[in-house]
């Protein structure tokens, strides 16, 4: 504990001292290859961090490096929803990512980043919370013209608001997946077919498999771009996987996923909708399972510089009847391992959930109050944890899951530093009360990255 404490002081210490000498302007990406610092190829006088940060190797050839350091201090007290054992854990998750990326003449980049996860003072430690040392990417993208693209290798992977793809940066470990793909764009379109197996992550150094899973998933995703106000995603994926588990039992999926997403601006008001509808066999059971989102907000100067109040709402499908030889609990594929807030005790898979928010900006500070409510889709499936797992089953007649109260309050330092607080309440509603779960739960985690 000492020693995570120590490493956390002195790279804050460093992340000052390394930003009084360097340009503010480089814009940091979730994902390292996405990083904006193309105004470097132009600056005549860089600084030393600049220089280091990017290389001119001559005739449009260029060399970067990057990465970036987390810390995080996470407790929980009634962790499992009631008072049993002691409840001062508290845990320390540290992450670092190191990349380097290597173009030439626009037409090439080959990218690759390791990552090193570790979890400290943890008694459970899951596969999203140690990976000692990894290749978390490594890829080949070759550039056709300006609109073609094929990438061959290891990446992390997400697409449009990243309800059923995504990178995973809630949890300590990202989720990569070895695929091919290939990517045409335009000003106005952008559409990605792709081929992948998700890597399946283990404690150790380099010991997780390349192309080695019986577990596949491949799809077309199209963005559609016709006014700030009117924009359109339409998709299509198939995942095939074993031996998996749901309240009806365990069975082989073969699983068809059909969506769309409408989302935009209008004024003050930003909308996301998305729909989804899935078909397939679990076993013998032929899949009937959807889910719908509407999220709007408005944008207003009520507190500090900016306020935004919104409202969230999802209908996720469950299983109706166990003997029907039909299964409707949805599969959100790979969602964010912190869906329901960095909390992460219900996942999306039969649930209705209503979540009003207000978010406000002042100057470098920010803060996020949100209120959720669940209650089960159908009351004969049971309520699954954030890696789509089957927690609680359903084992009574109650729908009211509970409600959940969450704060999110951060400050940026610079763009390169920034802390974060989030906490988080869930009171247990007569569903998890019937299943033994009779205690309020609370949440809390510190989170500081400097990214470089």
């Amino acid at each position: 504990m000492h020693l995570s404490w120590s490493l956390f002081i002195s790279f804050l210490l460093f992340s000052c001292l390394i930003y009084s000498q360097e340009n503010k302007q480089i814009q940091f990406k979730l994902l390292g290859q996405d990083d904006e610092m193309s105004f470097l190829s132009e600056k005549e006088s860089k600084s030393v961090y600049e220089k280091l940060k990017w290389i001119d190797l001559k005739n449009n050839n260029s060399l970067s490096f990057g990465g970036s350091y987390r810390f995080q201090a996470e407790s929980f007290i009634n962790e499992n929803f009631n008072h049993q054992g002691a409840q001062d854990n508290i845990w320390y998750l540290n992450r670092i990512l190191l990349h380097a990326l290597f173009k030439i003449n626009q037409k090439f980049d080959a990218y690759i980043e390791l990552s090193s996860s570790t979890a400290i003072g943890k008694t459970n430690v899951s596969p999203v919370d140690k990976d000692l040392l990894a290749v978390n990417q490594a890829f080949a993208a070759y550039y056709f013209n300006s609109n073609w693209s094929l990438l061959l290798g290891r990446e992390n992977l997400g697409f449009g608001s990243r309800r059923l793809v995504d990178v995973r940066e809630g949890p300590n470990v990202r989720r990569s997946f070895d695929l091919a793909r290939i990517d045409y764009k335009n000003e106005t379109t952008k559409l990605t077919t792709f081929f992948a197996i998700p890597v399946k992550n283990k404690e150790g150094a380099f010991d997780n498999d390349y192309v080695k899973s019986s577990e596949t998933f491949s799809g077309v995703y199209l963005s559609k771009n016709f006014h700030k106000y009117i924009n359109f995603d339409i998709y299509g994926f198939y995942q095939k996987d074993d031996d998996v588990t749901y309240a009806i039992g365990t069975a082989d999926e073969r699983r068809y996923t059909f969506g769309g997403r409408y989302f935009g601006s209008y004024k003050n008001v930003t909308f996301n909708n998305e729909a989804a509808y899935q078909l397939g066999l679990f076993g013998n059971n032929k899949i009937n399972a959807y889910t719908l989102s509407l999220n709007a907000e408005y944008a207003t100067k009520f507190i500090g510089d900016k306020t935004t109040i919104g409202l969230k709402t999802e209908l996720i499908s469950g299983d109706k009847n166990r003997n029907d030889n039909r299964l409707n609990t949805f599969d959100a594929l790979y969602p964010r391992g912190a869906y329901f807030g960095r909390v992460a005790r219900f996942g999306p898979s039969n649930l209705i959930d209503i979540h009003p928010y207000i978010n406000t900006i002042y100057s470098k500070y920010y803060v996020a109050i949100d209120y959720d409510v669940f209650w089960r889709y159908s009351k004969n499936d049971g309520v699954y944890d954030a890696a789509l797992f089957l927690q609680y089953p359903s084992t009574n007649t109650s729908a009211f899951i509970g409600h959940q109260i969450g704060t999110v309050t951060g400050f940026n330092f610079t763009n390169h530093l920034n802390i974060e607080l989030e906490t988080n309440i869930i009171i247990p509603g007569n569903f998890l009360k019937q299943n033994g779960a009779t205690a309020s739960l609370f949440h809390s985690v510190l989170t500081a990255e400097y990214k470089f």
